[in-house]
């Protein structure tokens, strides 16, 4: 049909009632985004902006009170989407926990799971706003992803985090970001926020509390380790950083101008806005003693570069007396409006200010909820996240035919534990979405029976002759060992790398009561745990890590065990498994010495980052790399990957890169590229990658490129590991000409 254009008269009297329904400025759609934000915030109050930054000020903190001269609504910033619609009123899907997505080392998948998370989020925001709900965990803005780096292997939050790797932290960071906030031109489905800024991996309660602790951070240590994944998140768009509860080098983060001023805004041109995490900034003065009184941590903070306060339900919280340190000069007004400005352009982008017609996101209702697609996703996940670590003998997968009548041992305190498969931030599904282990081994063909063995994860009490006799009457026992949040979560480390409990010796009593048949250990655990026993063990015959997989565990582990629908695992090890408690550091020695496999040293570890087996193996071939580059040139490889099984399966390709001319300590390798890709049986694909600048810099007292040798190392792996998957890895070198110079000029 052609367009049909509205005569100049119908044009005039349109307009005429468009603008008589908008009295401001800032309502209006039609102006530029900053002439509506600097408008509306022209017209507030020095009172009302000191009731946005600080969510209201009183009892529960939030949501940010209306502004009824203006037509101004509430606004609740409080919202959690780690991996679903967290904590929020109602039923949503549950995604696996934050680790196991790292372990997909897919990008695609993360933003695929984010903006799933999105669509329920926005949906039921809308819902809520249709009836006045203004409670926490109804808006749009995000208090995710956690992209600290997992530096110590019995920090408690672990799990949220996506590994120890800063680039694959960065690249999944980038596809959180981009997949939540969606891809409109206009607006955007939901704000992210990255957290917590910064240097912020443990402890947690071992030995000292979070909420005074001091990480003591080497200049180089923060630009090479925990400042990149945050920069890679700001090149995403993300609206939003979260400051955490620790200092840095002796400066309580959310009152830091290093990291929130001249670092994320003058360094890397952050535009978006800060929130202080929960309680931080009263904790400046409370726990640190950094200030000695609300007023002076309000302008500390403030003056810093912190635009929100979430306080933990004070009556009269920090930021009220914001008020007082204007009117006594200690902070302008004209910093009051910048921090108060992207507050209001993100709820502008969010699209609050426009008429609900204009944003598509404005229908998403309840019937996006759990659909049956998010339920697909949330089984896909699950299966991408597991990392098959031991399979004596091709053990997996079981052959569906062989198994069918025979009796299979279900057993261990998570075999049927429909909270413990959950991990921490879970967002709560309709029960009859929830499948546990023994749940989805029901699904097959098979006679279960079950037995928990210990009245919980922390198998405090253990019943060795009901695990006897159970195993001795089956054909295959599952063994499903693990954590869970009682354990390991925010606020609790761990002290070992100990199977909690009995669970150990329940493990050994299954393997001398099976006398031989097929064992199967399954963990639910994010921290590494100190397996070696069985995986040195010809009794366990296969040890599968599925972290937690949350509402789609059962269904995802039965496909897996028997590899139905050409399942097979893929999933990588997103950090380092130490050997022993010898291999671990410190919790408050915050240099990356002997931690993370980028630091790990002649250290021998149980399991390496990027390790995972699978139901096929892979062959590597024909490396093609430039030989010699400029400074500032990109490297370019490909590489053929050939499966040579008889199934079809996914490969995790790794691309990892070492100097050895340079002028200042650097990691023993690092990753620079990696895609997870799929290869038909017997077939190849070829797989290309092209290796940054930025990749191969190093700091000194600025980011420098630097010429000599490098070297290039591509397989499904790390290269000189002790416990190998059995591909290939080729290795290459290249040069660089010139002269040092800095990365900027590139």
């Amino acid at each position: 049909m052609a367009h049909i254009s509205l005569p100049t008269a119908s044009l005039v009297l349109l307009n005429l009632a468009v603008c008589l329904a908008q009295p401001y400025p800032f309502m209006d759609p039609s102006l530029p985004w900053d002439d509506r934000v600097t408008d509306l915030i022209s017209r507030l109050t020095l009172e009302e902006m000191v009731l946005q930054l600080s969510r209201g000020g009183v009892k529960q903190n939030g949501p940010a009170p209306p502004i009824p001269r203006l037509g101004v609504k509430p606004y609740q910033w409080n919202t959690e989407c780690l991996r679903g619609d967290a904590q929020a009123p109602g039923w949503a899907t549950s995604f696996p926990q934050a680790l196991g997505l790292a372990a997909s080392f897919s990008p695609e998948l993360v933003a695929r799971v984010a903006n799933a998370t999105a669509t329920e989020v926005r949906a039921k925001h809308n819902y809520f706003m249709s009836v006045g709900i203004y409670d926490d965990h109804t808006g749009l803005s995000c208090f995710s992803p956690v992209i600290n780096i997992m530096r110590h292997p019995l920090w408690g939050r672990n799990q949220e985090t996506y590994g120890e790797d800063p680039y694959l932290s960065g690249l999944l960071a980038t596809a959180f970001v981009k997949g939540l906030q969606g891809d409109h031109p206009r607006y955007i489905k939901a704000n992210a926020g990255c957290k917590h800024f910064d240097a912020h991996g443990g402890p947690e309660n071992v030995p000292v509390s979070r909420f005074s602790f001091d990480a003591k951070v080497e200049e180089r240590d923060l630009r090479m380790t925990f400042l990149p994944q945050f920069h890679a998140c700001v090149q995403a768009g993300v609206y939003s950083i979260m400051c955490s509860y620790n200092r840095v080098n002796g400066v309580p983060a959310c009152a830091n101008k290093r990291l929130l001023t001249d670092i994320l805004r003058s360094e890397w041109g952050f535009k978006g806005y800060v929130v202080s995490d929960e309680g931080a900034i009263e904790y400046i003065m409370e726990k640190h003693k950094y200030t000695s009184s609300f007023l002076e941590t309000a302008i500390e903070a403030v003056n810093s570069g912190c635009n929100l306060e979430l306080s933990i339900n004070l009556a009269d919280n920090v930021f009220m007396k914001v008020e007082d340190a204007v009117k006594f000069g200690n902070i302008t007004r004209e910093t009051l409006k910048e921090r108060v400005y992207p507050l209001f352009y993100t709820r502008m982008r969010l699209g609050e200010f426009d008429p609900p017609e204009m944003n598509p996101y404005s229908s998403l209702d309840l019937h996006s909820v759990q659909s049956q697609e998010h339920q697909a996703l949330a089984l896909e996940a699950a299966i991408k996240s597991f990392v098959l670590l031991k399979n004596t003998k091709d053990t997996l997968p079981l052959s569906l035919e062989s198994i069918k009548g025979k009796a299979i041992g279900v057993i261990g305190p998570f075999a049927d534990d429909p909270v413990g498969i959950f991990g921490d931030y879970e967002p709560h599904p309709d029960p009859q979405y929830i499948t546990t282990p023994r749940g989805g081994i029901a699904m097959l063909p098979v006679q279960v029976r079950f037995a928990a063995g210990c009245s919980d994860a922390q198998c405090e009490k253990y019943s060795p002759e009901e695990i006897k006799q159970l195993v001795k009457s089956v054909d295959i026992t599952i063994v499903c060992l693990g954590t869970g949040i009682t354990l390991e979560t925010e606020g609790i480390d761990r002290r070992d790398l100990s199977l909690p409990g009995h669970q150990a010796e329940l493990l050994k009593d299954v393997v001398t009561s099976a006398a031989g048949h097929p064992v199967i250990l399954l963990l639910f655990n994010a921290g590494p745990l100190d397996v070696s026993w069985a995986k040195s063990s010809d009794g366990v015959h296969a040890i599968l890590e599925c972290f937690f997989p949350a509402q789609a565990a059962g269904i995802a582990i039965a496909k897996m065990l028997v590899g139905s629908d050409s399942v097979s695992p893929a999933g990588r090890l997103p950090a380092t498994w130490p050997s022993s408690m010898k291999q671990v550091p410190a919790m408050e020695n915050y240099t990356m010495q002997e931690r993370t496999y980028r630091y790990y040293g002649n250290q021998v570890p149980l399991y390496p980052f990027g390790y995972g087996l699978s139901y096929t193996s892979f062959q590597y071939s024909e490396l093609i790399m430039t030989s010699s580059l400029s400074m500032c040139d990109i490297l370019q490889l490909s590489v053929q990957v050939q499966n040579k099984g008889s199934r079809a399966g996914e490969e995790v390709v790794q691309v990892y890169m070492s100097w050895s001319d340079a002028s200042v300590p650097v990691p023993g390798w690092q990753l620079v590229g990696t895609e997870r890709v799929t290869v038909p049986a017997t077939d190849s694909v070829k797989v290309s990658f092209s290796v940054l600048p930025k990749q191969r810099a190093v700091w000194t007292d600025l980011w420098m490129l630097e010429p000599g040798g490098f070297h290039i190392y591509v397989g499904g792996q790390q290269p000189f590991q002790d416990t190998q998957a059995p591909s290939n890895i080729l290795q290459g070198s290249f040069t660089v000409e010139g002269v040092p110079q800095p990365l900027s000029s590139c």
